[in-house]
């Protein structure tokens, strides 16, 4: 086993000992690199002494070599955090702490055994100061890769992994040392494997930045991490401390001190990592003791807006209104309180407030009143309407688990009329309850500060949501009540169909053809309501419009619009039968409303012609699109009427009309795809063009021209 030590130490030794030479041999060496070749210069040394005298690696030059090293990396780390923080306050603070620590370890160590001559012990002088600088150095590399920009810390990581896995090592050696009274030689050699294993990653470092320039600041999270270590090594310290005095208790308490402190340290850990609150305390003391403001503001408004906007898998917004303010006074808890939305600007100062939503506290409750003496104080001046609660103020109705009350103002802008509503500058959304917070929480201006811009924020959320609420009913309402036009209007024709059928069935009842037309028309009208009637109900997600061939629909359309009319249809169309992805009622209604219209424009120009020009609807395929014309020698339209006034709802020229159909003829079309183009002069007659996408083709018979006949 001593061979093995000698050898590893001897390898460490000669690696360290090249590390140091090719960080000299440059032409120019910054005070950093010059730093880090010394300290590899000592790490050398040392290992080549302890490969020489395996037998003591605590004691004579090893130990003191030792020693040297740890300071060295100690003082290396140190020069890189000196270098490159800013703030010169914070940074004294920061030293001063670590310096105290090392200071006490080391001076009650000394006083009690200066010489450790029973061996290794907590109480010997060189284990106090191996255990003093592995926890500072340690603390020094955590406050350098938390504080490090993200792009920057590929300089750093590599150093500070292999030098604070090498402080960890050294204080399990340490301790194990202490416990047994006798250095591990496996420890022992492994920790020259250890650090020859870091050389390597040195080395990338000093060649990836050369002279170590990394801009660096202290922040809160920083000097709680750092506190954090702090309280690690001197638990661990504690728990050597308890193992030295079962040691001297005697023989048979060794194996029970080791079982019962490894198994407390590991219990003690897990709770300490896992309590919100014992973390809660340690912050506190940190933000008080060493940061001039409690508050770090723009990772508390950073910290509000990343929780407010993130999404429901954090719950509710509510329940995130909740959890943001919360957070500011580490309350584990809270309930919402909410003015209803309805009713004029003045309500928000006479409606009572409703619960809205909970987090870690009961849900529900009763309403609180508008003139509850709780809201007078909540719009009141003081501390920005933040009221600590108690059993004076509290109102029954309220959970006696609450601790403080936080208001959520309005201003003039988010309330409509509010410029004529008396105090609408203290008009107040809602407020929050807070449970008590996790350890005692000083409350003062800066808190109330803080606390009120949060608020006007979450405020402002759940206004946008409330208004964003309205807009989505305002805007299915308007959804209702464009269907609700079309089916009036697609009612009216078909209204106009069975009227024109009663003036016909006066002289043609006893036509037997005319009584089956008669039937087939009604029958068709009765399922034609019968569907619009359903378009009224809530709209369902519709599936995929399937493939509809224009000239098979088109030919079985035609001959029953043909009914209601005095004018020929005639259908031309081309020898591709093509497809368009459009629902076939939609494409009927389409069709429907422009022959209506065509055929009208016709007889309203040519009333006493016999017969009547007719209406003709030709359908081609250009490209990858499908035209449909319908076209008619009516009266024809002005541009300007087809500019401002066809599409416009509840625009229109013909007597009796609704202003509905081209516009539920054009939005139809779109909603396919599509688009409807109008060519029209007065005098000169109208061609509706329907552009829609092409879906599918098979072949056709050849060009026709065919009458649509009854």
């Amino acid at each position: 086993m001593i061979a093995a030590v000698m050898l590893a130490h001897a390898g460490c030794a000669a690696i360290y000992a090249a590390l140091s030479a090719l960080i000299l041999v440059r032409a120019r060496t910054s005070r950093t690199g010059g730093l880090l070749a010394l300290a590899a210069a000592i790490t050398a040394a040392w290992a080549a002494s302890v490969a020489l005298a395996p037998q003591a690696p605590f004691s004579g030059l090893s130990g003191a070599l030792d020693l040297l090293r740890l300071v060295a990396w100690y003082l290396f780390i140190l020069h890189l955090y000196r270098r490159t923080v800013r703030a010169r306050g914070q940074l004294t603070q920061a030293f001063a702490m670590m310096g105290f620590v090392l200071l006490l370890v080391t001076a009650v160590t000394v006083l009690v055994d200066p010489a450790g001559a029973n061996g290794p012990s907590l109480l010997s002088a060189g284990v106090a100061v191996r255990l003093g600088l592995a926890v500072c150095t340690i603390l020094l590399i955590e406050n350098l890769y938390q504080n490090v920009a993200e792009d920057a810390k590929w300089y750093i990581n590599l150093p500070s992994i292999g030098l604070g896995a090498l402080c960890v090592f050294d204080i399990v050696l340490a301790a194990d040392a202490v416990l047994f009274r006798q250095a591990s030689p496996s420890l022992v050699g492994g920790r020259a494997v250890a650090t020859a294993m870091v050389a390597p990653l040195l080395a990338i470092a000093a060649a990836r930045n050369r002279d170590w320039k990394i801009d660096i600041h202290v922040s809160r999270s920083a000097a709680f991490h750092s506190a954090t270590l702090v309280v690690a090594g001197i638990f661990l310290l504690g728990l050597s401390a308890a193992g030295e005095l079962f040691r001297h208790l005697g023989a048979g308490w060794s194996g029970l001190a080791e079982t019962s402190l490894v198994f407390a340290g590991l219990l003690s850990t897990v709770v300490l990592l896992t309590s919100t609150s014992a973390r809660s305390r340690l912050r506190s003391m940190v933000v008080d003791n060493f940061f001039s403001s409690r508050f770090d503001y723009r990772r508390e408004w950073l910290r509000c807006i990343a929780k407010l906007s993130a999404g429901d898998a954090e719950g509710t917004l509510p329940v995130r209104v909740i959890r943001a303010v919360a957070d500011v006074v580490d309350s584990p808890g809270g309930i919402l309180y909410l003015r209803h939305s309805e009713g004029p600007a003045a309500s928000y100062h006479v409606a009572s407030y409703h619960w809205a939503a909970a987090w870690n506290l009961p849900s529900g409750g009763m309403p609180v009143a508008a003139d509850a003496p709780l809201l007078a104080a909540l719009h009141g001046p003081n501390s920005g309407g933040i009221v600590e609660l108690t059993h004076a103020n509290r109102p029954p109705e309220l959970p006696q688990a609450t601790w403080l009350a936080v208001p959520l103002p309005l201003g003039p802008a988010h309330l409509a009329g509010a410029a004529e509503t008396p105090g609408a500058e203290a008009a107040i959304l809602g407020f929050i309850l807070l449970a008590p917070p996790r350890a005692p929480f000083r409350l003062d201006r800066e808190v109330f500060e803080l606390l009120r811009i949060l608020a006007r924020e979450v405020a402002t959320y759940l206004t946008e949501q409330r208004a964003t609420e309205v807009l989505t009913q305002s805007r299915q309402l308007a959804e209702y009540g464009k269907r609700f036009a079309f089916v009036a209007h697609d009612i009216k024709n078909v209204s106009s169909q069975l009227s024109l059928l009663l003036s016909n069935a006066e002289r043609h009842l006893a036509n037997p053809e005319f009584q089956r037309d008669m039937l087939a028309t009604v029958r068709a009208s009765v399922q034609k309501i019968s569907a619009l009637l359903r378009r009224l109900e809530a709209p369902e997600p519709a599936p995929p419009a399937a493939t509809l061939h224009p000239v098979e629909r088109l030919g079985t359309l035609l001959p029953s619009l043909r009914r209601g009319h005095d004018t020929d249809l005639l259908l031309e169309y081309d020898r591709t039968g093509v497809g368009v992805a459009m629902p076939e009622a939609a494409f009927d209604a389409v069709i429907t409303h422009l022959v209506t219209n065509a055929a009208d424009a016709t007889l309203a120009r040519h009333a006493g012609t016999v017969p009547p020009p007719p209406v003709r609807v030709s359908l081609s395929h250009v490209g990858n699109r499908v035209l449909v014309d319908i076209a008619d020698q009516g009266t024809g339209m002005s541009e300007a009427f087809v500019r401002d006034t066809l599409f416009r709802p509840f625009g229109t020229a013909k007597h009796g009309g609704t202003g509905i159909g081209a516009f539920q003829a054009r939005e139809l079309v779109r909603e396919a795809g599509g688009d409807l183009v109008v060519t029209s002069r007065p005098g000169q007659g109208t061609t509706m063009r329907l552009v829609l996408p092409a879906a599918a083709t098979r072949p056709q018979p050849a060009l026709a021209s065919e009458q649509a006949q009854a």
